[in-house]
């Protein structure tokens, strides 16, 4: 409107120039697609069916109904563009005259309503305006409007991704830097990261597209806009304030209570009941799906809520308020929405468990229809002149006219630069067959002979060089192969067509003076060798530098015959380069085709805008053109982006007869034709549009004659082609002087075409796709159409298929591929009789279409570009044109689109990837997003899995500057996008996941058979040395507490050192003798009576580093009778969060007081100290570095062996704080994460169960010596020790273990290995161990960080060759990966790779298995992973698919007895079968011991019995799963050997669809999926899987790590991934013993307290 009323050459030249770069941005020229897409047809009521509904009928339908009758296209919809016309009113603000009435203040598009008639005026006088019509159409944004407004009545929430501040693309809105902000809760954190809940209210297109200044006729906010600024979003989520903004002066905020509150009502509106047990939102089934109810009045209770997150659990019942989790429930809430209808059948994938496959719709259409039959073109005449081959075409031009012009070239500014004769071409074609026949290598051994591959390397701007170097190619009967120019070494594609070029054996590339400069270089000067290139010979074929032909020598000009013209190349789906070969005769026969169907004629001047290398643009631009002697006008891509008029310039310029042109070429000029006044296309009789055929170019025909239809363009001027490398030209529309017979058009049903079916829609009317024809087959030409998959059938009339194509004008073969040639080249169409049609081969066109009444072909898409999702197809053009028709379009750019499909879980899913503009929020972005998926789901019925968008400029382009698919493909599948959004829809696009399990009735008593045999199965129980038959020299036997022996030990061996203590660098830091400890315990123990006041069982916390001051500190309290608990001291640098697991550990124990060193003392009365947890409160603290110097008057000595010994804290990997009674001993693991050394965050939010467990005297003694037993450890024995000393077996091995058994234990802290990697093993080494005990912390840190050192830790001596075992201390499934890495990499240090074993304990038992130095290896068994999940154990091969290696985890130790129960039944199960490990010994725990007294608890995990069978013994339960299985090995005492093998913590495992995974598969798949992941756990929440990955990279790979995730989780575990959380190294909470503490970082997550990088929420 602006424009219309000022002139616009009286404005300013600075505003007209930016007017026309504001054009041209929305043409957006500098980013043209290769391959655009259009908009849909604007007269839906135009385009008559082409398929009667009823067969019978079909015969009947004729040329009159089927074509379109109307000569002149309607063309009069709604051109604005809200982002456009905002610029433009805003460039021509100042020269319009003013209203009278109206605020000059006030935005332009706010000042008058537009009536309906003014509106429709406006359109009549700019229908040639600025829209992109290439994309746009009523009709198909009135079809997404009506898919988006069921959407709307859903009302769904769509959760935002989280994304950290740092990777937020910056923009000048002030909305993204919000400051720290004040809530009532306290101060919340605004600066690190962006957290904000962006609500998408889905509104219809209407209400939302036209912009602020039309959303209400007065220009008011509307309030169903969904439109807020990030400032107002955060505020409101903070504040949780229900008023709207009231600033009206910001016209992008138009109101915005609507969507501001839409979480809140969801949340509100939502009733979930049971928070601990929600619904399983991951099945198909629709009966348990929660709907949204609304409240009935204001009755309704109110959910306390924090900000805008509702107060929500965890799963161990502890209330959890933040933003993360009321996301997860919006998530959930937005699940819970009906699925489609599940399906009933299912295949078997070579197991049980079973994918569904499509079952095919008893409602989808079918072809009804006659078979077809294969159409004829017409005959191709023979002429008199036309030459026997086209050598001689040349020779006859460039000898009879050598002065007419062959082709003119233009240079940047339009202007001709040069002008080729016949004459030069024929000379210098001459010249250069010459110099590549005998100029190149010797006369005896030439370089190139006739028959060779040649490359052709010219720019675009340089068609004159090219044809030169093509006719010589001809003439001296070598093979051109023209390519692309190679501008750097990793161009998109060019590798791919480097191996074209060694396929075809190329050994020359010819090129131009100005090219060969170009090219990339080496230091030297020589050209650079490119990525999977042959080393070519570059040869440069300008005049100068060639010499002159002799006088004599005349090129052999033979008829046209079968030898190789040359190859064009083709880059396929996949992105790789075949080279596509054409004969001579195919070649001169396509030319005489072409000049018969195009009536070319001698000395036509015809204007080529397209690529002259290759396809329809050297068809006609290179090859036709000569054998008529036409004139060619060639206009340079660089040109048509400076000017994009100018190939209309020059066809008014030089009166062009014929301008072949894409339809992008076609709407730049719409885009421009306003600045220019005189131009005249009545010369023009054919417009060739060379991707006529791809159905999106129609809106751009009938827009550009809409507009040039009065600069004198005919109608039937227009004359698209179909086209491809392999048939050549299939089909083109002829130019008709008969202005009455229009083009054919129709209008097909999209769900139709999805199926492969012509249906006109009867239902959705919106939901259509108009085709125009592409003309008939080419002269002496024969087409068909066959069914795309499967045997090369023909088609009825009404489906759609591949066209085929029988000429002789085709290409001949894929060089050097001779199976895919067979397939594409050689096909013969077959008759439902099962008869060939032809005796003659036909050619697959790559091309998807049907033949219509009278012969006329139409295409609706390509075989490339086919995605075929649960059985339907869908066409990625399609795909891009509904995504564009979304409004508004401001947020990406419209010609960088990119649909391709990849294949996850045995089908096809949908990706779409588009270039964000940089000025666009995450907001708007991500509410485009979810209306593209709405749309296209609505418009296609199909789910997109994934919608990325990337930086603009980013995606991999073709030479031509399209998007290049196949490296985009690539990018995404390897995780190199770096998109800047993403959106991923699992949930929605896969229904084919396998059914879930439905658990089978457990076997019971009736199944046991006499003797041990269940189910026909040994019973899986095992056992090992009977401690009673052993015959041993142990004097410990004698004494029944550990304190007796150290007495006994400190009078007969006094001066024998028990323990040593390394420090960083190798040296003795400490040492003790059995005096010296018993010494040193004695004065401790005065000082517990004396200056502690302590009685006799009191609690005392032992908070010591890693040492010496920790055992006698211990053996003190043993000595004066009080019970010791080992505590890990709070982290110097990290006080805030340690220090308080050390006050809640001393609390929890009922500690009467505290014993630790003078360092710790000062630590723990600290300012800090003090800042984080209330140090009045501490019980009285004991420096032990000053001692009383007299002796106890005496040692305690318990009544009772039952007695407790000591308290042992120990956090399970689930989370719990669990404390173990093992009769005079309390297990009970610390809380601390992170690996050896570091201290991570101790999060707040862990749920504590206090738990402890009893072991009595005599049960530590059967342990101490079941291990001296197993290990044969004796005093004369030294043993490395590398663990933390606080729980489990590793504070048995540091402290009890030497006292014991005597012998001498190398202490190694684990925190000194941060400082030097190789001390254990180097220690290991010093002392010649022969037995070492290490952590899987210690084992990965030396594998990572002694990785590349092992030849300088050779050369310092370094050797391993007396390590008889080294055992990794764990409780948890071996980790196979990690030790044989460890075994591989020191076994250049001589380590045995049979030494190294794992154990296994847990707290009712701290050592159940153990590699002793007798006995067989540790054995390795391979099993079904997906069997695994269904809780049984299925043998495979090493390398079967699915296969997950399991290592046994050590000998069962003596006085140890295993079965295998079922832990729902408690009966026995058979060998080989999954179930949970439990153990009777003397050394199992009593029970815990618990200030809540849950005897339950107790009973069951202590005392359980099997509920048939032998049901008298007492049994521990370990809450491990796994299996025995008895090998073929034999044991020390001659008998089969029974391996154990750990599968996983019952706790930890996660029952999803019914089946039981276990966390670490899960992880383990991840990390492997991306390089940049180090480490992963997994968790659920809501019964959605939650994954969590560290990212040792660049922040911006983030958004790349959750396609692959989520792929790879789908793959190779049948689940969808419904939150993905990317974090830095280390957030993981890991404990002491390297294992992951999932349950604290789910708490940490659901806490908020994470802060991820990004946190993507899977749809």
């Amino acid at each position: 409107m602006a424009d219309r009323s000022i002139d616009s050459l009286a404005l300013p030249l600075e505003v007209r120039a930016k007017l026309a770069e504001l054009d041209l941005e929305l043409s957006e020229g500098s980013d043209a697609m290769e391959f655009p897409r259009h908009g849909y047809e604007e007269e839906r009521h135009n385009g008559i069916a082409l398929v009667s509904k009823h067969p019978s009928e079909l015969h009947l339908i004729t040329d009159s109904t089927f074509l379109q009758r109307d000569t002149k296209p309607n063309y009069n919809g709604d051109i604005t563009q809200k982002g456009y016309e905002k610029k433009k009113s805003k460039l021509l603000g100042a020269y319009l005259p003013q209203p009278p009435g109206v605020e000059p203040s006030l935005p332009q598009e706010r000042r008058t309503p537009v009536t309906p008639s003014s509106s429709s005026r406006y359109h009549r006088r700019r229908s040639s305006g600025s829209r992109d019509e290439r994309y746009r159409s009523d009709v198909h944004t009135e079809a997404v409007q009506a898919a988006l407004a069921k959407h709307k009545e859903r009302k769904m929430a769509v959760p935002m991704p989280s994304k950290r501040r740092s990777l937020v693309v910056q923009t000048s809105m002030d909305a993204y830097t919000p400051p720290v902000m004040h809530s009532p809760q306290g101060l919340v954190r605004g600066t690190r990261r962006l957290n904000t809940e962006l609500i998408i209210k889905y509104t219809s297109s209407g209400s939302e597209d036209e912009g602020s200044g039309q959303g209400d006729s007065q220009g008011t906010p509307s309030s169903s806009q969904g439109s807020l600024n990030m400032e107002h979003w955060i505020s409101r989520a903070i504040h949780g304030s229900t008023t709207s903004s009231t600033n009206s002066s910001s016209s992008t905020q138009s109101g915005g209570s609507g969507a501001a509150n839409a979480l809140a009502d969801v949340m509100a509106q939502t009733r979930i009941e049971n928070h601990s047990a929600p619904p399983d939102i991951t099945t198909y089934t629709t009966e348990h799906s929660i709907q949204v109810e609304r409240p009935q009045g204001s009755t309704t209770r109110t959910v306390p809520k924090y900000g805008n997150a509702e107060l929500m659990e965890t799963g161990d019942g502890v209330p959890v308020s933040s933003r993360v989790s009321a996301k997860i429930q919006q998530l959930v809430n937005t699940l819970k929405r009906p699925k489609r209808p599940p399906l009933r059948e299912f295949f078997v994938d070579d197991f049980e468990e079973l994918l569904e496959v499509q079952q095919p719709d008893p409602n989808q259409p079918r072809p009804e229809g006659a078979q077809m039959l294969a159409i004829r073109g017409e005959q191709l005449g023979v002429v008199t002149n036309w030459p026997p081959s086209l050598e001689a075409a040349l020779q006859r031009w460039g000898t009879i006219s050598p002065k007419a012009p062959c082709l003119t070239t233009m240079d940047t500014n339009g202007k001709p630069l040069y002008i080729l004769t016949y004459g030069k071409l024929w000379t210098r074609s001459m010249k250069v067959a010459y110099n590549i026949l005998h100029k190149l290598g010797t006369k005896q051994e030439p370089i190139v002979r006739p028959g060779d591959r040649v490359a052709l390397v010219f720019p675009n701007n340089d068609p004159a060089a090219f044809m030169v170097a093509f006719y010589g190619c001809l003439l001296a009967e070598v093979v051109p192969v023209p390519i692309e120019v190679p501008l750097t070494r990793k161009d998109a594609g060019s590798q791919q067509i480097g191996f074209l070029l060694g396929s075809c054996g190329s050994t020359v590339a010819l090129t131009s003076d100005a090219c060969h400069k170009g090219l990339p270089k080496t230091p030297t000067g020589e050209i650079l060798q490119f990525k999977g290139w042959p080393r070519l010979l570059w040869f440069v074929t300008e005049s100068k530098h060639l010499s002159k032909p002799p006088r004599d020598w005349f090129p052999h000009i033979k008829d046209a015959n079968n030898d190789t013209a040359y190859i064009e190349y083709k880059t396929c789906k996949d992105g790789s380069v075949l080279g596509v070969t054409v004969t001579r005769i195919a070649l001169l026969t396509h030319c005489q085709a072409l000049t018969q169907a195009c009536a070319y004629t001698e000395a036509e001047t015809i204007v080529n805008v397209l690529d002259f290398k290759k396809d329809v643009g050297l068809w006609h631009g290179i090859l036709t053109s000569v054998m008529n002697m036409m004139h060619v006008i060639s206009i340079p891509y660089s040109l048509m982006k400076v000017n994009p008029l100018s190939w209309i310039q020059k066809v008014y310029a030089y009166k062009a007869k014929v301008a072949c042109v894409k339809s992008r070429d076609m709407h730049w000029a719409l885009v421009a034709h306003r600045d220019q006044r005189d131009i005249n296309l009545t010369s023009l009789r054919m417009l060739i549009v060379a991707d006529g055929a791809n159905p999106w170019s129609i809106s751009s025909c009938d827009a550009f004659l809409n507009v040039f239809q009065s600069k004198g363009l005919r109608p039937e001027v227009i004359c698209p082609c179909a086209s491809s490398p392999e048939a050549l030209t299939a089909a083109i529309r002829r130019p008709t002087d008969d202005t009455n017979q229009p083009p054919g058009r129709g209008v097909l049903s999209m769900h139709g075409l999805s199926y492969g079916v012509i249906r006109v829609d009867s239902e959705e009317k919106l939901s259509v796709l108009t085709v125009q024809d592409v003309g008939m087959v080419m002269p002496g030409a024969v087409m068909c159409v066959v069914r795309p998959e499967g045997i090369p059938l023909l088609c009825r009339t009404d489906e759609i298929g591949e066209l085929c194509v029988c000429s002789i004008a085709a290409g001949t073969s894929y060089y050097g591929l001779s199976g895919m040639t067979k397939n594409t080249f050689e096909m013969f169409p077959i008759l439902s009789s099962g008869a060939p049609v032809s005796e003659y081969p036909f050619v697959r066109s790559g091309l998807l279409g049907f033949v219509g009444p009278g012969g006329m072909v139409f295409v609706v898409g390509k075989m490339d570009g086919l995605m075929v999702v649960s059985g339907r197809r869908h066409n990625a053009d399609d795909i891009v044109a509904t995504a564009l028709a979304v409004e508004p379009m401001k947020f990406v750019y419209r010609g960088r689109i990119a649909v391709f499909s990849i294949t996850v879980l045995h089908d096809e899913r949908i990706i779409i990837i588009a270039e964000q503009r940089p000025d666009s929020t995450e907001e708007d972005s991500f509410q485009w997003m979810s209306r593209v998926l709405q749309a296209i789901d609505g418009i296609h019925q199909v789910g997109v899995y994934c919608l990325a968008l990337v930086p603009a400029n980013t995606l991999p382009k073709t030479p031509l500057g399209g998007i290049h698919l196949s490296e985009t493909k690539q990018c995404f599948l390897e995780g190199s996008l770096h998109p800047c959004n993403v959106l991923m829809c699992p949930h929605t696009c896969v229904i084919n996941l396998p059914k879930p399990r439905q658990k089978q009735p457990e076997i019971g008593p009736a199944s046991v058979m006499v003797g041990n045999l269940v189910s026909g199965k040994r019973i899986a129980q095992a056992s090992g040395r009977d401690l009673g038959q052993i015959e041993d020299n142990d004097q410990g036997r004698k004494f029944m507490f550990l304190a007796e022996v150290l007495q006994w030990r400190a009078q007969t061996t006094p001066d024998h050192v028990l323990f040593t203590l390394l420090n960083s660098r190798g040296t003795i830091a400490n040492s003790l003798t059995c005096l010296q400890l018993h010494k040193r315990a004695e004065k401790i123990a005065v000082m517990l009576m004396e200056r502690g006041h302590l009685q006799d069982g009191d609690h005392v916390a032992l908070v010591y580093p890693p040492g010496i001051d920790l055992i006698a500190a211990f053996y003190g309290c043993l000595y004066a009778g009080c019970v010791p608990i080992t505590v890990r001291p709070p982290h110097p640098q990290n006080i805030a969060t340690t220090l308080p697991t050390v006050k809640m550990i001393v609390e929890v124990s009922r500690s009467a007081c505290i014993m630790t060193s003078q360092f710790i003392v000062k630590l723990l009365r600290s300012r800090e100290a003090g800042a984080a947890v209330d140090v009045r409160t501490w019980p009285p603290v004991l420096d032990t570095d000053d001692l009383p110097k007299r002796r106890p008057s005496q040692i305690y000595k318990p009544s009772n062996p039952d007695t407790l010994a000591y308290l042992d804290f120990s956090v399970s990997t689930t989370g719990m704080l669990a404390g173990v009674k093992k009769n005079y001993c309390w297990e009970v693991e610390d809380s601390y994460t992170g690996a050896p050394g570091i201290y991570a965050q101790a999060l707040p939010s862990i749920s504590i169960n206090q738990f402890t467990h009893n072991m009595s005297h005599a049960a530590t003694s059967a342990l101490c010596r079941s291990i001296k037993l197993q290990c044969e450890l004796y005093p004369s024995r030294e043993v490395a020790i590398c663990l933390d000393p606080y729980c489990g077996l590793g504070f048995v091995l540091w402290c009890l273990c030497s006292v014991y058994s005597g012998h001498q234990s190398i202490l190694i802290p684990p925190s000194e290995l941060e400082i030097n990697p190789s001390l254990w093993l180097l220690a290991v080494s010093q002392y010649k161990v022969r037995d070492t005990f290490c952590s899987y912390c210690v084992m990965e840190l030396c594998t990572k960080g002694l990785g590349s050192q092992t030849d300088s830790l050779k050369s310092r001596g370094l050797d391993l060759s007396r390590v008889r075992t080294c055992v990794v201390v764990a409780e948890e499934r071996p980790r196979i990966a990690l030790t044989q890495s460890f075994s591989k990499l020191f076994k250049d240090l001589n380590l045995n790779p049979r030494a190294v074993s794992t154990s296994f304990g847990c707290r009712v038992n701290l050592a159940i298995c153990l590699q002793g130095t007798s006995g067989p290896d540790p054995t390795t068994v391979y099993v079904d992973m997906r069997a695994l999940r269904h809780d049984r154990v299925r043998l495979v091969e090493r390398g079967s698919p699915h296969s997950l290696p399991l290592m046994e985890s050590g000998k069962i130790l003596p006085g140890v007895r295993i079965i295998i129960a079922n832990p729902e039944t408690k009966g026995p199960l058979g060998d080989s079968h999954l179930g949970e490990i439990w153990v009777h010994s003397a050394h199992n725990a009593s029970g815990y011991f618990t200030v809540y007294g849950d005897e339950s608890l107790q009973s069951d995990h202590f005392n359980s019995r099997l509920s048939f069978g032998d049901t008298q013994t007492v049994w521990a339960r370990t809450g491990y799963l796994g299996f025995l299985r008895r090998t073929d090995l034999t044991d020390a005492s001659g008998e089969r050997h029974d391996a154990l093998y750990v599968v996983g913590a019952l706790d930890e495992a996660m029952e999803l669809r019914g089946m039981r995974y276990h966390p670490i598969d899960i992880e383990t798949s991840v990390i492997r999926s991306h390089k940049s992941i180090t480490e992963c756990a997994v968790f659920t929440w809501t019964n959605l899987l939650v994954v969590v990955v560290e990212l040792d990279g660049s922040e911006q790979e983030a958004l790349d790590l959750v396609p692959l995730v989520t792929n790879v989780v789908l793959e190779e575990h049948y689940l969808i991934v419904g939150v993905v959380v990317v974090v830095d190294v280390g957030v993981i909470p890991i404990n002491s013993r390297g294992e992951k503490q999932r349950m604290h970082l789910r708490d940490g997550f659901l806490g908020d307290q994470l802060d991820p990088i990004y946190v993507a929420y899977n749809m």
